[in-house]
């Protein structure tokens, strides 16, 4: 049985499908203005782990990831780089799905983006408007009456007196309640607007994903996702206009991942600590990157330092070294998935799991000493499959050692092998000092050389 943690109850709960053996989900993706940071890397992992996890357990998983393709941020960067819209939301998509890629994030079923959901915006907004729950304003706005709602602060905690005090209604707002949040915003000169009951204008980010999930998923489904920086107002808002409009129920259970830490401050650009997943990706393979975000329990803090990527690093060079030289076995050993499968059902324990792995390789070096072929396939076997569940052992151990996947300035293959080449005729000279050279070059670059009888191999340290 899996358990989760269900942030709307906060409890952990058996997850209990809404339709047998089906699982739908919705992770609020990217807001295309910028390129991705860790935070980013560590979110989208962990929920491509979660449904890759829930398809090996044999579910069949609908697995729903939206753009936000026009929100404040976008139209305001857009302005500043002098830049149309429809030019930055692409460029910054096929960025996202660069960095993704080389993290092994797989693609979700569907990646509905908000320009494309207009029509179910307005509809979802006119419901609300007809419910009670949203009224037009003066200015062309649409606001969501929160008044109207007494479940208001049932995912994050937060009782609405308690935000009412010292809240304001700010200039050129028209909203009857400082809580109230905007569903449509009347259009303003040079931004892009659709034609709407209340005039021309554009969505509000909240109702956005509101419209896309219903849409995609239908009205009640089984889990919504996102990192616990949109647990309020982004989910809490959500859950107030997809409960105003519909007596479904909206998401059953609610999954939020745990900030970036770096060096246990958090992550901020005006601490000087904010990095993009490219920073990281220049100096660090991205597997070992993903072994790192997975090293933390994904409710946990991750806590970002250069000492815990490396690691990451050594301890995935341990899964590699004990699967180098061996033969998966047709059948893995049933042992080993089994306590991976009990670790992870506990709500996605990505950290046992990892530990379930590192004693697996343990016992194929053990195996592999003692000359069992045999039970080493076995262990490799189970290895690379609980492995490829989590998004990590996707390369051949030669090709890790080897490996040329960061993206900053390295010898590649082809230079090292020059290298050891120049090596092998300055030792036939007997030019020492010279193979010396070369050695202490490759050393330099990260090359790890290993001289043996039946010549050099080397491996990236």
């Amino acid at each position: 049985m899996i358990t989760v943690h269900n942030s709307l109850t906060g409890k952990k709960e058996a997850l209990e499908p809404l339709e047998p053996g089906r699982i739908r989900m919705y992770v609020c993706g990217m807001t295309v203005y910028d390129l991705c940071h860790i935070g980013h890397a560590r979110a989208f992992v962990v929920f491509d782990v979660i449904a890759r996890y829930l398809r090996w357990r044999g579910l069949d998983v609908t697995y729903v990831r939206n753009i936000t393709d026009i929100d404040d941020k976008i139209i305001r960067r857009a302005a500043e780089n002098g830049e149309a819209i429809d030019a930055l939301t692409e460029r910054f998509v096929q960025a996202m799905y660069e960095d993704f890629d080389k993290l092994g994030i797989e693609r979700p079923d569907s990646e509905p983006r908000a320009t494309d959901h207009i029509d179910e915006i307005i509809a979802l907004t006119q419901a609300l408007i007809e419910r009670g729950h949203a009224y037009a304003a003066r200015n062309g706005d649409v606001y969501y009456r929160v008044a109207s709602f007494p479940a208001y602060g049932q995912l994050s905690g937060k009782r609405p007196a308690d935000l009412r005090a010292g809240a304001r209604i700010g200039i050129g707002e028209a909203k009857e309640d400082p809580l109230d949040f905007a569903l449509w915003k009347g259009a303003k000169r040079g931004e892009p607007a659709w034609d709407s009951p209340w005039g021309p204008g554009r969505p509000g980010w909240h109702i956005e994903c509101s419209a896309m999930a219903t849409s995609e998923l239908g009205e009640r489904f089984d889990i919504h996702g996102g990192g616990m920086d949109l647990k309020f107002p982004h989910h809490e808002n959500e859950i107030a206009q997809s409960c105003g409009a519909s007596d479904a129920g909206f998401a059953k259970v609610w999954l939020h991942n745990g900030f970036v830490n770096v060096a246990d401050e958090k992550m901020s650009k005006s601490l000087n600590n904010f990095f993009t997943i490219r920073d990281v990706l220049a100096t660090h393979r991205p597997e070992a990157v993903r072994y790192f975000v997975l090293s933390s329990h994904y409710r946990s803090p991750l806590n970002f330092t250069e000492d815990n990527l490396a690691t990451a690093r050594v301890a995935l060079d341990g899964l590699y070294t004990a699967l180098r030289g061996v033969a998966p076995g047709a059948e893995p050993d049933a042992g080993v998935l089994e306590r991976f499968r009990s670790v992870m059902d506990d709500d996605f324990n990505t950290a046992r799991g990892l530990a379930e792995l590192k004693a697996a390789a343990g016992e194929l070096n053990r195996a592999k000493d003692a000359g069992d072929d045999e039970t080493s396939g076995r262990l490799a076997a189970a290895i690379l499959e609980a492995g490829g569940v989590l998004g990590i052992t996707r390369q051949a151990p030669d090709a890790w050692f080897q490996g040329d996947d960061v993206d900053g300035d390295r010898l590649d293959a082809d230079g090292i092998e020059a290298l050891i080449a120049e090596r092998r005729a300055a030792r036939d000279a007997k030019d020492w000092a010279a193979a010396d050279r070369i050695r202490d070059e490759l050393d330099a670059a990260g090359v790890v050389l290993e001289d043996g009888p039946e010549g050099t191999s080397w491996k990236r340290g």
